[in-house]
């Protein structure tokens, strides 16, 4: 399909084209005002090589943005931690300060923080563009750290090219352990990143980057913003890990939390000069309500340099593929989009959008796309709003693709409020495909959030308490065999009728049996929630080794196929039957969804020729009953002047067929 703006495509937006274009001129002027003289945005952004702790020809280059400050000193383990004249700063103007140090003076490894004192008072911070903070292991405070490295990583292997249809596979570095504990970069690198590979996943999410002072945040409470998180190592670990993934052509994308920062003041960025709106909005709009944490002020052209020169950090220095940016909608409206139905067009247009947000959305994807052409970025938006996964230049926001986040909502409802029999392949059929065309999407049946303590993941919704007892083959259960056939249909049909691609939290695609809770002070400070029991998978006498298989196997059609360069196209909804069909270029995807009824010699009108299946989600080797022959060749039957296949159709499965 030709792009052009995007209110041409979609009769609805057309009254709201002043909007639009209001808000597209505006991203155009401030991308003309960040980028100056210069001849790009990618040019203009170089925040992270002008502040921080640089080792240079003059020796070592201390700067700080701390406009509010009267003075400011470093102090550490070079110097007693203490406040030491010989090494204070310099106000250099703009509110910049600046300390010069001989070559001597620092060393790699050593624990720093800044002294800043404002007017009545004084306090320890960490440099807001510190690249290493590390936690005491008994005061749990953090410090920054000089890291320097005699050697810089080299780099063995470049970039994959640009992924069209991610298949992600979203990843928590610390909590995929095997035993309770953190893992880390090594850890997953030679454990865990081989199955990924394996399983065909081409696109790697890993969460928690960024470091954050609570473990138990998963993350989304960044204290600094580029530091890469110790607990899982060091920045060239993860170096290796990422380069480990391009050998085995998989893009990594990483968890971009831009939407707000922890309110940590010793940590973090908060009153980091005394002022409490240096970087976030003043008064009550610079806390979020729901998840106590600072907002961004993007209407300022200092919090957009810190948050554009972050990006560009990690794609240079990490070599990352993208970012799936967090809290999107949250990002977008000035109410955080809490509580909200958003059910018609206007609810994008009645001045509770924050404009300065989403023109900072644009600039991001631009220099996202200015400093790799073949990056992709990812939106987490609950709202809906449109124009977000839509070009730029056109009168979108840029994002390369959106996750349609309904799609795992509407499967929890469907498990806790149907029976099985009144499942209704017509409704699952629409609300699965129900997405803005003129946008590509990523669809998931759970994602890490139905993974959490609080929820459950949908082989728990469907199994329950008989995962403990009955998960062995030689153990017969109805309710396990229930909850296996239901797995594989969900995440069949999540996959099938994706927009443009597919994502798997860490674990789900075995059926992991318990939810993710992190350490903290109402389970004892466990980490017996916080990890992945692969040797499960790993068992050939238990079944959730037939639920990889099947996700393996699943995932290597979808690429073998390239399933998502046609559109899914009905062929049968059959309510009383439950039995739906729908033909995706040379596939055909066939689901009895009836929890009792087979059919025998089922018809649909299908294009003439020879079919055969490709997957089935009954064949033993996944946990089925094998109740059909793979090998068997199903040629359509002239009837009427069309043609017609006639399959078999056991009760509670779905079968994946190829034009021959």
């Amino acid at each position: 399909m030709e792009k052009s703006e995007i209110w041409e495509l979609d009769a609805y937006l057309k009254p709201f084209k002043p909007v639009l274009w209001r808000r597209h001129q505006m991203r155009l002027n401030k991308a003309l005002e960040i980028t100056g003289a210069h001849d790009c945005l990618a040019h203009a952004v170089n925040n992270h090589l002008y502040y921080g702790v640089h080792r240079t020809d003059r020796g070592w280059v201390c700067r700080e943005w701390a406009p509010n400050a009267r003075a400011m000193y470093l102090t550490g383990e070079c110097n007693g931690w203490g406040k030491d004249p010989s090494y204070a700063f310099t106000p250099i103007g703009s509110g910049n300060w600046e300390l010069v140090l001989p070559p001597e003076a620092l060393r790699h490894g050593q624990l720093f923080k800044w002294f800043i004192e404002w007017p009545g008072g004084a306090g320890e911070r960490l440099p807001a563009y510190a690249r290493r903070c590390v936690q005491d292991p008994e005061t749990k405070i953090f410090s920054a750290q000089i890291w320097e490295p005699a050697e810089a990583y080299e780099w063995k292997h470049c970039n994959p090219p640009r992924v069209g249809h991610p298949l992600v596979y979203e990843a928590h570095i610390g909590m995929s352990a095997q035993e309770p504990g953190i893992a880390d970069f090594d850890w997953f690198r030679t454990k865990v990143l081989p199955r990924v590979a394996r399983l065909g996943y081409n696109t790697l999410q890993l969460m928690a980057i960024q470091e954050h002072p609570y473990y138990g945040s998963f993350g989304y409470q960044v204290s600094n913003f580029f530091a890469v998180s110790s607990r899982f190592g060091t920045p060239e670990g993860f170096k290796r890990l990422i380069d480990e993934a391009h050998a085995k052509g998989i893009a990594v994308i990483m968890d971009l939390v831009h939407s707000h920062a922890v309110k940590n003041e010793l940590e973090g960025l908060s009153r980091f000069d005394g002022t409490y709106d240096l970087y976030f909005h003043a008064g009550p709009r610079g806390e979020h309500p729901l998840w106590s944490s600072r907002c961004f002020d993007y209407g300022k052209n200092d919090v957009i340099h810190f948050l554009l020169s972050n990006i560009k950090y990690w794609m240079e220095e990490f070599h990352l593929d993208g970012f799936r940016f967090d809290g999107v909608t949250s990002m977008m409206y000035h109410d955080h989009g809490m509580g909200r139905d958003f059910t018609q067009y206007g609810d994008y247009f009645d001045g509770n959008q924050d404009e300065d947000a989403i023109t900072y959305l644009g600039l991001a994807n631009q220099l996202v796309h200015e400093c790799n052409p073949c990056a992709i970025t990812l939106a987490e938006d609950v709202s809906g709003m449109p124009t977000l996964a839509y070009p730029r230049e056109m009168g979108g926001i840029g994002f390369d693709f959106r996750l349609s986040m309904g799609v795992a909502d509407h499967w929890i409802k469907w498990i806790k409020e149907l029976r099985d029999e009144d499942w209704h392949v017509g409704d699952i059929f629409y609300q699965l495909t129900n997405k803005r065309r003129d946008e590509h999407t990523i669809s998931y049946a759970e994602c890490h959030d139905q993974a959490l303590v609080g929820d459950k993941t949908i082989i728990f919704r469907l199994i329950d308490k008989d995962m403990y007892t009955s998960m062995s083959k030689d153990i017969p259960s109805l309710v396990v065999d229930r909850g296996i056939a239901l797995h594989k249909i969900i995440r069949l049909l999540s996959l099938a009728t994706a927009g443009d691609g597919y994502l798997n939290f860490m674990g789900n695609e075995f059926g992991h049996p318990e939810w993710i809770d992190f350490p903290r002070e109402g389970n004892g400070w466990s980490y017996h929630y916080a990890r992945r029991q692969w040797s499960l998978a790993d068992d050939k006498l238990l079944r959730y080794r037939d639920l990889e298989l099947f996700d393996r196997d699943m995932i290597r059609m979808a690429k073998a196929q390239n399933l998502y360069d046609s559109p899914p196209l009905p062929v049968v909804q059959d309510i009383g039957s439950q039995v739906l069909a729908f033909e995706r270029g040379r596939l055909l995807f066939v689901f009895n969804l009836s929890p009792g009824r087979s059919y025998t010699g089922y018809g649909m009108e299908v294009r003439p020729g020879k079919y055969r299946c490709i997957l089935d989600t009954d064949d033993p080797s996944y946990g089925g009953f094998g109740r059909n022959d793979r090998k068997t060749l199903h040629v359509t039957l002239p009837q009427r002047g069309t043609n017609v296949l006639f399959l078999y159709l056991p009760a509670r499965t779905a079968m994946v067929l190829i034009e021959d």
